[in-house]
């Protein structure tokens, strides 16, 4: 029967209201319900044509903006409005810089092959317009005539739409990314910014403008930090000089806001937010000055929608922003595009340019995976400096590499800890392979910091391990070695000594028909074994921005009170606590759904102790076998016949630890076997306060055939949980299905059990049942 206290418990849960997030609260649903929404009004604003209202200076440009929207929104180009408008802006044949980059940027976003044809049309016409002569050398205008005015937000989006059609595979001229980087170097002001008018002070929609026109002509310009030479990669050459890129970004840092644009006396707040897109996305900033944009913009945008009848939308101020499609459709490019999820992040922690040596290598390697994958990913920085375990939680994979001596704090080591603690992955690399290009100090203190930090040395991970293949095969010719240490459920560290960042620097797809065949092969391998890495530690499953995991304090002590739900884990030799932090992390799932007073501090008894008595509800799992003794049996026994519970789950669906434990329970319970719970149990439904869960996710690794990449299947299946019943009452529930990893933040490809957020649903159920049992 349940106790007088899980009573008041379930009490609680009936009369605990719920609580609408705090502001910069905001979460991924309540941005997807928003796109939702504006999505739905720009379809409605559809004209009969496929058109939207375009403006007559410049025909094609709104309907091109409009569809860009819808796409990067995730519309389908089999959509019928997505379908209208693109037959409609293929009959266009626009001169119009806006239009013509705008309708090049659609084309490319919806298939580079079938409008082949088009987007070489629309780069040869850019090109042809660039103002070649005069104090507006380089850049573009409505368009130019002979030596006419060019301007920054004309040649902005010139630039974007030549560099999408290069990524597309149409040759730019060098010669049009060099004039444009004389344009935006002689534009750019003595305090960093830039300005629309030369006599005018600097805004924050010109200087992100400024900014990511750099980065673009920069990054077609420059060789990277690391060169090739014959059949050898360089890969400690100088660095090139980023200043007008540096000197902008501490601008835009200095003034930066998501409810105005700095500087400006008439508006753009929605253009500038797209540029602040741009600017963050390809500088790989989560934070511009002490705000984390993305987070700050989708939360200032979403107060700022308009609600009219049946309809939401955005409107701005000034003369094209009052355009609500135009309005609503720059908000949506910010909310998409800024929302895709963060593929791993580079750990700044130095303050040299030894964390940094090689400035290109994550873009290009995120670049190779999106192709992989075939998703939108992105990538950022993290400064050790500033960095809490919260936001290292919000990448996957962290990723350091350096020279030198790696020098971090003692506080910074105990963060790094705790993030691989959480869930984590950390992937390095030294830039130190090559002989003669420097010492062996970062190889040294990386290994020593790992042994520190998990009291184990890293170890020769074998050939058979995931991460040499998860993804692709490697020619045995250049695979690299790779180290690892274990922690929780899977390998959470792997180490490269041999310099995979300088071959993804030199991974341009540009220069890499100049290469030698040997070179090519070798940057290749250097690619592999970044996404074989990328698709082990993440399993492929990413989160958006804004969707990033809590984390539980496991290690803190916590006031015991009256009327707190605690949970035990029980101690055995079958690797107990393999998954250290799946009973916190499901604790604090089960107070933020529940509403109920529980305590997470982790709490680990052994059955042999006299305190054991004083809990209702253990948790127990591991991977390993084991054996209780005849008085761990006895005890065990004794608990469940006063009314305790006992939840057990097989981590990683381990067969030794199900045998294991199923022997156990005969041993205990010779009367009362363990059997199916079948699909119409109580326990599976909402009858207790819990929800439904007779159908969940059930991630099952597939045997790999040939070079196929590594994969995991999702199925809707019933929850496979096994019970034994003292006195008319589930006192036993086993999942021979892993809950823990999951409930871990674990996403593994090799991992048999429950999603996430269905293993927490199948844990609160069976702790609700037994409440009231």
């Amino acid at each position: 029967m349940a106790t007088a206290f899980a009573r008041c418990l379930i009490a609680a849960v009936a009369i605990t209201a719920v609580v609408r997030p705090l502001r910069a609260e905001i979460d991924a649903q309540q941005v997807r319900d928003a796109m939702t929404d504006a999505v739905k009004y720009l379809k409605a604003k559809q004209q009969d044509r496929g058109n939207w209202n375009d403006l007559a200076s410049m025909p094609g440009g709104v309907s091109s903006l409009c569809t860009l929207a819808l796409l990067n929104c995730g519309e389908s180009p089999d959509d019928r409005h997505v379908k209208r408008a693109l037959r409609y802006l293929s009959s266009l044949r626009l001169e119009k810089t806006y239009s013509v980059a705008l309708q090049t940027m659609v084309f490319c976003e919806v298939d580079p092959k079938a409008y082949r044809l088009q987007i070489l049309r629309n780069a040869r016409w850019l090109e042809s317009q660039q103002i070649s002569v005069g104090p507006h050398r380089g850049g573009w205008s409505y368009p130019h005539a002979a030596a006419g005015g060019g301007d920054p937000s004309n040649s902005q989006f010139a630039l974007l739409g030549l560099y999408e059609a290069e990524r597309a595979g149409v040759k730019i001229k060098r010669r049009t990314w060099e004039l444009a980087r004389g344009y935006w170097l002689t534009r750019q002001r003595q305090d960093g910014s830039w300005s629309y008018r030369p006599e005018q002070t600097g805004t924050g929609s010109m200087t992100c403008a400024g900014i990511a026109s750099m980065v673009i002509v920069t990054g077609r310009l420059n060789d990277g930090d690391a060169r090739v030479d014959g059949n050898q990669v360089f890969c400690c050459g100088e660095q090139t000089d980023n200043e007008a890129i540096e000197k902008a970004q501490h601008w835009l840092g200095r003034n930066f806001s998501v409810n105005r644009n700095p500087g400006s006396q008439s508006g753009w707040l929605f253009y500038y937010l797209y540029g602040v897109e741009r600017v963050g996305r390809l500088t790989g900033q989560r934070f511009i000055g002490e705000l984390d944009w993305y987070r700050e913009g989708a939360d200032m945008l979403l107060s700022a929608r308009q609600v009219g009848r049946f309809q939401r939308y955005w409107k701005g101020v000034g003369r094209f922003e009052t355009d609500r499609a135009v309005a609503t459709s720059l908000a949506l490019l910010f909310l998409s595009k800024g929302r895709r999820p963060v593929l791993l992040s580079k750990l700044k922690h130095s303050t040299s340019v030894d964390w940094n040596r090689h400035r290109a290598d994550l873009a290009n390697l995120t670049a190779y995976v999106e192709k992989r994958w075939k998703k939108k990913l992105t990538w950022q920085t993290i400064d050790a400096k500033a960095v809490e375990v919260e936001d290292l939680m919000q990448t996957p994979v962290l990723y350091l590499t350096g020279r030198d001596e790696l020098k971090l704090t003692k506080e910074q080591k105990e963060t790094l800890r705790k993030y691989v603690a959480a869930g984590g992955f950390i992937f390095a690399d030294s830039t130190s392979a090559v002989a003669g290009e420097g010492g062996k100090g970062f190889d040294r203190d990386f290994r020593a910091l790992m042994k520190e930090l998990f009291k184990s040395p890293l170890r020769a991970l074998p050939l058979s391990h995931p991460a040499y293949y998860a993804e692709q095969e490697i020619n045995p010719k250049y695979r690299r070695v790779l180290f690892g240490i274990d922690a929780c459920c899977r390998t959470s560290v792997i180490y490269c000594p041999e310099n995979l960042s300088c071959h993804w620097e030199v991974a341009n797809p540009r220069a890499a028909e100049n290469y030698s065949a040997d070179v090519r092969a070798s940057i290749r391998a250097a690619l592999q074994t970044g996404a074989n890495v990328l698709a082990y530690a993440t399993g492929r499953q990413l989160k958006e921005k804004l969707d990033a995991p809590r984390i539980t304090n496991s290690g803190a002590k916590q006031k015991i009170d009256r009327g707190t739900l605690y949970v035990i884990k029980i101690k055995h030799g079958g690797d107990s606590d393999a998954a250290p932090n799946a009973l916190p992390n499901l604790m604090q799932a089960a107070r933020q759904s529940l509403k109920m007073r529980i305590n997470s501090e982790k709490r680990s008894v052994a059955l042999t102790d006299k305190n054991l008595f004083r809990y209702h509800l253990a948790f127990m799992h591991g991977r390993q076998q084991f054996r209780f003794s005849a008085e761990e049996r006895t005890a065990l026994k004794r608990f469940v016949d006063r009314g305790g519970f006992l939840l057990v789950d097989s981590i990683c669906a381990s067969r030794e630890f199900s045998t294991a434990f199923r022997r156990e329970m005969k041993a205990v319970f010779p009367d009362q076997p363990l059997v199916r719970i079948l699909e119409g149990d109580a326990m599976l439904t909402d009858q207790f306060g819990g929800v439904d869960i007779r159908k969940v996710s059930r991630r099952e690794p597939q045997l790999r055939r040939g070079r196929d990449p590594l994969k995991a299947n999702l199925r809707k299946v019933a929850p496979q949980l096994e019970g034994i019943k003292v006195n008319d009452r589930w006192a036993v529930v086993f999942s021979p299905y892993d809950l823990s990893c999951a409930l871990e933040s674990r996403e593994s490809l090799e991992c048999f059990g429950y999603v996430r957020d269905d293993a927490a649903r199948i844990a609160i159920n069976a702790i609700l049942y037994a409440l009231q049992h």
